[in-house]
């Protein structure tokens, strides 16, 4: 354009920048002044655009006009089906109506004894009118989920549904706010003994202040029928219950009979009250005779009620546990298929298999079903039909699938036969339609918003539902499983899987409703398994049979070139040497600045090691693959020879499907008509590309393998070229196939062949061999159904020959059991806070993680009845209020210390350095419920050996014993009197306990003479002389006394014995019953923290005890026995009654936390209603809901653009942990830092509050920066191959986080609208429509056809 003169003489002019057609303001500086050197140009910008020259002139006229493509305008992307705003429902001609009104008078209802007639025409009752807005009526209408309710919302929320809407009541839900509540009046049954004693007649009902007035009504008399029910089943227990039951209704009816009988005679009117009698009328009885004996009578029927309930949980109690997974004895279907079905919803060009005949049959029945096959042997077949019965019942079906990439072939597939839409992420297509294909995140999010369009669904079909075991997505399963209303009806496809019967059961049980469980074993086409090494191939199983000698033959191989290698000494391959090195490893081939190991996925990290599994080295350098492409080459020409092309080549690493693909890519594998073939196809397919974008390195690279009829497949990938591959295999044309695993779950391309690269995989945390149901799934897809007869699957084997337990494991064995991966979140938590009848305790229980244990419930509650209905049993003390259970506690208190005392303290040597003789001890009795005061009379020389203690016993002797008896005296606890230590008068001792000699030392021989043991009595107390081991020490007393041990132990002298008991009385003379213990710190040198405060605790209790009155009772130890049982049997009642209580749900504690952190936040009050920010929290579902809403609310994202805006919310969604650093603005790498910090601050916040959370880790694993760059210059309107040039990110999934990140904006846009902040709702929108462009969001080609 021409310079533009402005004010002040500043020059300025108008152009164009970017490659996206902005309009630019540019300053221009080079104005005529009239000092010379101002003339010269202060800064020349460079030009915007190159120079044109004719070269450039001829490229831009032939990419305009002479290159074939697609009319821009006719097949834009809004028009080629992916509709961004485009509203179904518009199109529909709704009559015009009124606008309704704004407000409305409604009456106000009064209960009929509150009503004032006064100043009333005619003393009726005139209500009272209030103005109500007609808003709340709407509302309160829109929160009735199981009633119409009127849609106020955009159409669109008809389908999405909406935060305003409550969700539908999900099956199987006790609708506990629909049960009667019963007014005491009504329970108490006062009101029948009224009635059958004569009362009179009851005409104001229970609970009520006044009733109906029907007059002066006569008095009916007071005998009353009773009679057996005739329709009763013939039962037993029912008959019994059916003979006591008394027909109120009927008797209420004769007797108001009875009072027209009596008023028609007055009249002179007849009667007919002999018809009101019954058959049953012969067996009547007068119940004036039973009235004595009614108690009787009742308790004959709870008795006979009771014992109906028990022996029918008796008697069903194993068929109950199987009752709503339903399987086997179906056999007889298959015969009679065709007379069960005459009238097919539709028909199907081939002969059905037994199981699909079963499924078809029990949907016609209206019943859920579960289809348990392998790969390719047609369960589609069962959702088909499904379709087929939702058209033909004009109501809905749904299909739901775990990836993207299903549901839209899936839609392809079904486009011709059914009406069919499609709800994804970013796709909404005909959501009108009768039969809808979604991604289950988005039919979670409908019965969460209560979209009304569920009330029209009776089918809903999960494809794969084996994924319920992914850590990250398997909890969508089970939460729209548990969330589905009672009136659609379940259909399961999945894998083989060993319990298939279990997760029925518990979808049963959950849901209410019987799930039959069908399915095949049995695959459609054979698979055998084969071992490939030097060039040859080794059958090792057919048919699940496994066949060692193929094994033998591979190892024999293996030996033989080894030996030779190791004997020539030269060659590249040195096999012996891999041999020996079980544990070697190979790090992988580093990273390049390169574009083409953009694709490495985490298997780069960390060294790939292992014996046996890990024999494949993955690049380690140009021989290394040298020699993979000389093994590819082998390969690839043997399954040609042999005629077993098609094949997909399965790797666990996206890096090595490229380089993999690259090394043969001299090979050519199809003809020049495959050829012309794959030419049109892949240029029809990129014709809607832009040009730049059609010749971006990976589109024009795989363009190239495809020629030569080589495929790559794997996440990184572009969708339309993944499509393309996908598309050309299905069509046979592509004969290798270079893959992850991502193929065999979302693609349904059989292949004539499968190989493993390798069979050791990285699933994202360690290098691990690859599980049996993961091996089952890849090679499932070996073997197309009516073309072979039998499918090959083969692995590779470089290094070495795997063993055969291993390789019987993982071709054999059972796949992986599905688990219950439910895990609470925040959103699910606030969802169901929305509405008051939906508990997440209710979502608790009916997770699969809990089904085992709720399972067990009725049984726990009538276990718990029988323990409360026992006689509980009672404690006679004989010295007055009994204290056993005090006593009892410590005791067990005491016991749990017991072990490590002993086996830390009194066993050490510290310990036996104090016990030598004269040391006061206690010691542990042998009735094992009291313990003893004593003496160490000797000590062993060795450690094994026992030690001699004296001991004071309980008992007292008998006054008329002689003084032989009571130096023998046993140990008996039922004596009559009361015990203690008594001290017996001097008249009344004997003569030898009247004698005492000095207790000064005594020499002696040191021969132990005593007989062990020894029992006497000496100061009125008896004693006992016996060995102890060092474990039987309770405690080491700090008072030491003087012994005569020749006396005591030689001699065996009344006198010393006598003068030693009276030291130790002298001890306990003080108040206490024991002297004090040995300090744990100056005595015993301990210096354990934790074992001192045991030893106090323990020596503390031991000291309690013997103060007790129980201590050294004679019913000691009964007591002790019964105070167990009574303490077992109140913990057995708690421990029931918090079974069955929802503390004992597993993750109770982790959702008291969440709530806490909830309040914490505001998020919800402290009545636990949700609040604006727990509404805003609601609608975040694709990032973390925490962090993303809280950075709404700090207005973090207010001082960015919006392109600036929209990279930053890429952390959001950006799922890689590794990637390059991207280099940030300061303005970006602030907003950066001040994101960052909100997560480490709600990391914090959760790990205060003891979720298992580390703050750091919950940052990183919510928030990954690596695309921000990327997003920022894609906003902007960069091209994309150069930010593709700005990270190491693959392709994919730089397109993939886009995309995602396109709803992310949606969902900010509609928190916005909430919060009533509308400029972050344009910021939105104009970020959502500045990354929504060219090959980001090019239509599928499932979707819009080729």
């Amino acid at each position: 354009m021409k310079p533009i003169q402005a004010a002040n003489g500043f020059s300025f002019r108008v152009g164009f920048s970017g490659y996206s057609g902005h309009l630019r303001v540019e300053p221009l500086y080079t104005e005529e002044r009239d000092n010379p050197i101002k003339s010269l140009p202060d800064f020349v910008l460079p030009p915007a655009f190159p120079t044109e020259t004719p070269e450039s002139i001829e490229e831009h006229i032939k990419e305009k006009y002479l290159l074939p493509r697609l009319d821009e305008d006719a097949f834009s992307p809004e028009k080629a089906g992916k509709q961004w705003d485009f509203d179904w429902f518009a199109r529909a001609k709704i009559p015009l109506e009124p606008s309704m009104p704004r407000a409305i008078m409604v009456p106000v209802w009064e209960l009929p004894f509150r009503r004032c007639k006064e100043g009333s025409t005619e003393g009726k009752w005139e209500p009272n009118s209030t103005q109500v807005d007609v808003s709340d009526i709407i509302v309160g209408g829109e929160t009735r989920g199981s009633f119409p309710r009127a849609s106020n919302g955009a159409a669109n929320d008809i389908v999405r549904g909406s935060i305003n809407n409550r969700p539908f009541r999900p099956g199987g839900l006790e609708d506990q706010s629909l049960e009667r509540i019963f007014p005491y009046g009504a329970s108490n049954g006062e009101w029948v003994r009224e009635v059958l004693n004569g009362g009179p007649a009851q005409t104001i009902p229970p609970g009520f202040k006044q009733g109906l007035k029907l007059g002066d009504l006569m008095s009916h008399p007071c005998s009353w029928n009773v009679y057996k029910d005739q329709s009763a089943p013939d039962d037993t227990s029912v008959g019994n219950l059916s003979e006591l039951s008394v027909q109120f209704d009927d008797l209420f009816k004769k007797a108001w009979e009875e009072d027209v009988v009596e008023l028609d005679k007055d009249e002179g009117h007849s009667t007919e009250s002999d018809s009101v009698k019954s058959e049953a009328e012969a067996n009547q009885v007068d119940v004036l005779n039973t009235l004595d004996t009614g108690s009787s009578a009742l308790d004959e029927i709870l008795s006979v009620e009771a014992e109906k309930v028990d022996n029918g949980r008796d008697k069903g109690g194993q068929q109950q546990k199987e009752a709503w997974a339903v399987s086997g004895g179906s056999e007889w279907i298959a015969d009679q298929f065709y007379e069960l079905v005459p009238d097919m919803a539709i028909e199907f060009p081939f002969e059905l298999d037994t199981f699909q005949k079963e499924a078809i049959y029990y949907l016609e029945k209206g019943e859920s079903v579960f289809v348990a096959a392998h790969t390719s042997a047609g369960k589609t077949v069962v959702a088909e039909y499904a379709f087929a019965l939702a058209s033909k019942h004009c109501t809905r079906a749904v299909y739901t699938a775990p990836i993207k990439t299903i549901s839209n072939q899936k839609y392809r597939d079904f486009c011709g036969k059914f009406d069919v839409g499609l709800l994804t992420g970013d796709v909404s297509l005909r959501p009108e339609a009768s039969c809808l294909i979604m991604t289950t995140e988005i039919l979670r999010s409908m019965l969460y918003r209560g979209a009304d369009i569920i009330r029209d669904i009776e089918w809903v079909i999960f494809d794969e539902v084996h994924y319920v075991n992914d850590v990250e997505r398997g909890v969508v399963w089970e939460e729209v499983i548990i969330m589905l209303p009672r009136h659609i009806n379940i259909i399961l496809l999945s894998a083989t899987v060993p319990n298939t019967i279990e997760f029925a059961d518990w979808i049963g049980r959950t849901k209410q409703k019987k799930i039959r469980v069908t399915g095949t074993t049995k695959r459609p086409v054979p698979l055998e398994h084969c071992l490939f090494y030097s060039g040859e191939l080794y059958k090792i199983c057919e048919r699940e049979d496994f066949i060692p000698q193929g094994l033998k033959a591979a190892k024999d191989a293996y030996k033989k070139k080894n030996s030779s290698a190791t004997s020539g000494g030269t060659g590249s391959y040195s096999g012996s040497s891999t041999v020996q090195d079980g544990a070697r490893g190979q790090k992988r081939e580093p990273f390049n600045r390169g574009k083409q190991n953009k694709h490495s996925g985490p298997q780069t990290f960390g060294n790939y090691t292992g014996t046996g599994w890990g024999n494949q080295s993955n690049g380690g350098g140009q021989n290394s693959w040298g020699s993979r492409r000389t093994t590819w080459l082998m390969l690839i020409d043997k399954l040609s020879k042999k005629s077993l092309l098609p094949v997909v080549i399965f790797g666990f690493s996206k890096n090595q499907c490229d380089k993999s693909a690259d090394s043969i890519s001299g090979t050519d594998l199809t003809s020049s008509s495959e050829k012309s073939e794959i030419r049109v196809f892949c240029d029809k397919a990129f014709s809607r590309l832009k040009g730049s974008d059609r010749n971006l390195p990976q589109v024009v690279r795989v363009q190239n393998l495809l020629y030569r009829g080589i495929g790559v497949h794997h996440a990184g990938l572009l969708p339309i070229v993944k499509e393309v591959v996908e598309m050309l295999f299905c069509r046979g044309v592509i004969k290798v196939l270079f893959s992850t695993e991502t193929f065999a779950m979302g693609v349904n391309a059989p292949a004539r062949t499968v190989v493993f690269d390798t069979l050791r995989k990285f699933d994202g945390k360690e290098f691990r061999p690859v599980l049996p149901g993961e091996y089952t799934q890849m090679a499932g897809r070996a073997g197309r159904r009516g073309l072979d007869k039998i499918g090959t699957v083969i692995v590779m084997c470089r290094d070495e020959i795997p063993e055969e337990s291993d390789l019987k494991h993982v071709i054999t064995g059972t796949p992986t059991k599905l688990e219950s991966q439910f895990r609470l979140t925040y959103i699910m938590i606030l969802h169901l806070l929305r509405v008051e009848e939906l508990k997440v305790e209710d979502m608790l229980k009916r997770s699969f993680a809990e089904f085992h244990a709720q399972k067990k419930l009725p049984e726990q509650q009538q276990l718990l009845l029988r323990k409360l209905a026992q006689p509980k049993k009672t404690i006679e003390c004989i010295k007055g209020e009994p204290a056993i259970e005090e006593y009892y506690e410590m005791h067990t208190e005491a016991e749990e210390h017991s072990e490590q005392i002993i086996k830390a303290v009194m066993q050490s040597s510290v310990a036996k350095q104090y016990l030598t003789p004269g040391r006061v001890v206690v010691v542990k009795s042998q009735s094992a419920q009291d313990h003893l005061l004593g003496v160490v009379l000797k000590s062993p020389p060795a450690n094994n050996k026992p030690y001699i203690v004296l001991l004071l016993k309980p008992d007292v002797p008998s006054m008329t014993q002689s003084p032989s008896d009571r130096s023998n005296l046993q140990d008996k606890k039922g004596a009559d009197f009361h015990q203690g230590y008594v001290l017996l008068p001097k008249s009344k001792r004997g003569l030898e306990e009247d004698y005492r000699i000095s207790a000064g030392p005594r020499k002696g021989s040191g021969i132990i003479n005593i007989t062990l043991p020894h029992r006497g009595a000496a100061a009125g107390v008896t004693f006992e002389v016996r060995e102890a081991e060092n474990t039987e020490f309770l405690c080491i007393c700090n008072s030491k006394i003087k012994l005569d041990l020749p006396g005591l132990l030689e001699f065996v002298s009344n006198p010393a014995f006598s003068h030693t008991v009276q030291q130790l009385l002298k001890l306990k003379s003080n108040g206490n019953k024991y002297p004090p213990a040995l300090d744990p710190l100056k005595d015993l040198k301990l210096k354990d923290m934790d074992l001192i405060k045991a030893y106090d605790k323990w020596t503390h209790l031991l000291q309690k005890m013997s103060e007790n009155k129980c201590h050294e009772c004679i019913k000691l130890e009964e007591h002790i026995k019964l105070a167990k049982e009574i303490k077992k049997h109140k913990e057995e009642v708690n421990a029931l009654q918090f079974e069955l209580s929802n503390e004992a749900l597993q993750q109770m504690p982790e959702f008291q936390g969440r709530i806490d952190i909830l309040k914490e936040i505001g998020y919800i009050d402290e009545d636990l209603v949700v609040q604006i920010k727990g509404r805003v929290a609601c609608e975040m579902n694709s990032g973390e809901e925490l962090i993303c809403t809280e950075c709404l609310f700090e207005n973090q994202l207010d001082d960015l653009e919006p392109e600036e805006a929209v990279a930053l919310m890429s952390a959001f969604v950006f799922q890689q942990k590794n990637t390059s650093e991207p280099s940030l603005t300061s303005k970006l790498s602030q907003a950066k830092q001040r994101l960052y910090d909100t997560a480490i601050r709600l990391g914090n916040l959760q790990a205060e509050f003891k979720l298992p959370i580390t703050p750091e880790e919950y940052a990183q694993e919510n928030l990954k920066f690596g695309l921000v760059e990327v997003v920022y210059e894609w906003a902007k309107g960069t091209p994309f191959a150069d930010i593709c040039e700005l990270t190491d990110v693959p392709e994919g999934l730089i397109v993939r986080t886009i995309v995602r990140l396109d709803e992310t904006c949606r969902e900010f846009k509609t928190a916005a609208a909430i919060m009533g902040n509308s400029s972050l709702y344009k910021k939105m929108e104009s970020a959502s429509n500045a990354i929504k462009r060219d090959i980001v969001f090019a239509a599928s080609l499932y979707i819009t056809g080729v």
